[in-house]
């Protein structure tokens, strides 16, 4: 394992994680045949949720990068992503102190990436919220602020001024990747005394519990402990389709966001109240009064019938999410044709039989949600009311 180097000035970083990346050829990626209708988008790589009552579930990811950082593609190659993936809202948050492709590169005004990405942005129903990323030594490490109004006034020198000055402009700031091996070796997202006193003068409000392909137990708990918003982002430098897996079945992690309509104000006002879900590796991150009602909506009964006249009854269940939900039963009622695992698949329905000893206009089915979080190592309980038809 390579020794990490002990950071010392924000001028001389140099970020490990996005170095050991490779540059890849944008003209390769257009020969592919990607994009070859960016004005549509393909829905069996879409990322769906269903909305929940009172709110829109909005998809968003607002930590990417260009190489107007140290990402490998152009804004527009992100717009069109996102696009692709469904997304609502995005930003590219470009690292402020670290630009490594300055000598090709050049621009003098931090707000670039944003102004080409929400030009771009116009033709698709993707939103562009401005941001940075605050790219310091631990403490406070690295931490995004979106909703900014000038990315160019955040380059000061006293990490807590910068905070201060993004507060002033109104932004939402989270910590970014906490569980960082360069930044924290053993992997475990540790609060600092600089931390503590972020989030005391409320200039810290969320944390990523996932990012890119990680997940940590420990920034949850932080989140919990600290009432900090949960985010999960791609923090993507090269091709989502290849980070991800995309053709193979993968998904860009991405930021649920309960809103009540797609506008920034609403996004803004929704991250701020913490309603959030992480969606990451078919797993999803929340508080129960966030995940739960998502669950809810996402899975319905949508028939039951009893096999002539015997007590083993027919459920159908419709996922209507991208989830691919893994449920144990915990109905004390047995099942007919498996365990009591069962797997509904997404946006598809599942039969499964269950055992009531008699017949009964009406019952209750319990499952533990195996692929969603509330806290480490707990996982939420839904109840489905099933109706003989």
């Amino acid at each position: 394992m390579p020794e990490i180097r002990q950071l010392t000035t924000f001028t001389g970083y140099q970020n490990e994680k996005s170095m050991e990346k490779l540059i890849v050829p944008v003209l390769l990626f257009f020969t592919c045949g990607i994009f070859a209708q960016p004005h549509s988008h393909v829905h069996d790589r879409a990322i769906h949720f269903p909305d929940v009552p009172g709110y829109q579930t909005l998809v968003t990811d607002f930590h990417i990068h260009s190489v107007f950082s140290d990402g490998s593609v152009w804004p527009d190659i992100r717009v069109q992503e996102a696009a692709r993936d469904s997304l609502d809202a995005i930003s590219l948050t470009e690292h402020l102190e670290y630009q490594p492709h300055k000598d090709d590169i050049p621009h003098p005004d931090r707000n670039r990436a944003y102004q080409l990405a929400e030009k771009y942005a116009r033709p698709y129903n993707v939103l562009v919220v401005p941001g940075s990323e605050i790219t310091r030594d631990m403490p406070p490490g690295h931490a995004n602020a979106i909703f900014i109004t000038d990315a160019n006034k955040l380059l000061q020198d006293d990490p807590l001024a910068v905070y201060r000055e993004a507060r002033r402009q109104g932004a939402f700031t989270f910590w970014n990747h906490p569980n960082w091996v360069a930044q924290q070796k053993n992997g475990i997202a540790t609060l600092t005394d600089m931390h503590r006193q972020l989030i005391a003068e409320g200039l810290l409000h969320g944390i990523e519990v996932v990012n890119e392909v990680t997940y940590s137990d420990e920034a949850l708990q932080i989140a919990l402990d600290n009432n900090l918003t949960i985010m999960g982002t791609s923090d993507i430098h090269e091709l989502v389709d290849w980070t991800f897996k995309i053709a193979e079945g993968g998904h860009r992690p991405v930021t649920l966001v309960f809103a009540k309509e797609k506008t920034a104000d609403a996004i803004k006002e929704a991250l701020f109240d913490r309603r959030t879900v992480a969606w990451h590796n078919n797993t999803m991150v929340g508080r129960s009064e966030h995940l739960l009602p998502l669950i809810q909506a996402s899975i319905t009964v949508q028939s039951a019938d009893y096999q002539g006249p015997s007590s083993v009854v027919t459920v159908v269940l419709k996922n209507d999410s991208d989830a691919n939900f893994i449920l144990a039963n915990q109905s004390g009622f047995t099942f007919h044709d498996d365990a009591g695992i069962v797997m509904l698949h997404p946006n598809e329905t599942t039969k499964i039989s269950v055992k009531t000893l008699e017949q009964l206009p009406e019952f209750e089915l319990k499952f533990e949600v195996l692929n969603a979080v509330t806290a480490p190592g707990k996982h939420p309980e839904i109840s489905l009311k099933v109706k003989i038809e």
